[in-house]
């Protein structure tokens, strides 16, 4: 499979970027989307030319690490997998592909597709956590947690951070994000203790880091590639004006 790639290239957040063409032939379907850009990572080095940086860890749809804009969508055409778990298989011979990183003010380009997340870090920082007493982890069924609210909490849990949400919205809302993350917190007994400040905390936070508000388009439930609800922002509200009338 030959392939035309169009591939942002930035030396950093503060240098203007532009869009660099370059063809790939060798691209099998059997590939994923980062094994093409290891190849052709691997060409440009054979040809003493500065390889193009993108984020990547476990590439197991996991870690969230690996998000590009591929075509004008966050994780590319397909839809509830990460970058990293999209294969060739899913372009045709002769394709253009265009390649961009997340576009958000609160994720300033590091290096070409590679962009600075710890926004989000930060937000978990300000209450995004449990407090436990250290030691030996307890009987898992030490403390009886209604099934529906463990599976609730579970499908909120799988959000992996990986700014796609971010990158889809156009006011760059991380509303989805934060929500999950307080919801499966406020469904858990383990996350009762900080729950009346939580949301408030984790709201005010994004809001110094920058991000948008929700106007509920929903391009952020569409692109997630772990298909989180929208009702999550719902519990996001409620949760924030119970913290406000606290």
């Amino acid at each position: 499979m030959k392939l035309n790639l169009e591939i942002w290239r930035q030396a950093d957040a503060k240098t203007q970027g532009f869009l660099e063409k370059y063809v790939l032939d060798g691209v099998t379907g059997d590939m994923s989307f980062l094994e093409m850009l290891d190849l052709l990572n691997n060409k440009l080095v054979s040809e003493n030319k500065e390889v193009i940086a993108f984020d990547h860890d476990c590439r197991e749809g996991i870690c969230g690490t690996c998000g590009v804009v591929i075509n004008g969508r966050p994780h590319g055409p397909i839809s509830g997998v990460t970058t990293c778990q999209l294969h060739m298989r899913s372009f045709k011979d002769g394709d253009t592909i265009i390649i961009e990183p997340w576009r958000a003010n609160s994720f300033p380009i590091i290096k070409d597709l590679s962009v600075d997340r710890t926004a989000f870090d930060r937000i978990m920082e300000s209450g995004g956590y449990v407090s436990v007493s250290t030691g030996q982890a307890t009987e898992a069924n030490s403390t009886p947690i209604p099934k529906e609210n463990a599976d609730a909490a579970f499908e909120s849990a799988t959000c992996i951070g990986c700014g796609a949400c971010v990158a889809s919205c156009k006011n760059s809302s991380a509303m989805l994000f934060v929500g999950a993350k307080v919801t499966h917190l406020s469904l858990l007994p383990q996350g009762q203790a900080e729950r009346p400040n939580r949301a408030y905390n984790m709201v005010n936070q994004m809001d110094k880091e920058g991000f948008g508000n929700c106007t509920n388009t929903g391009a952020c439930e569409v692109t997630c590639p772990k298909n989180i609800s929208i009702e999550n922002i719902v519990t996001l509200n409620k949760e924030y004006i119970k913290s406000n009338l606290g």
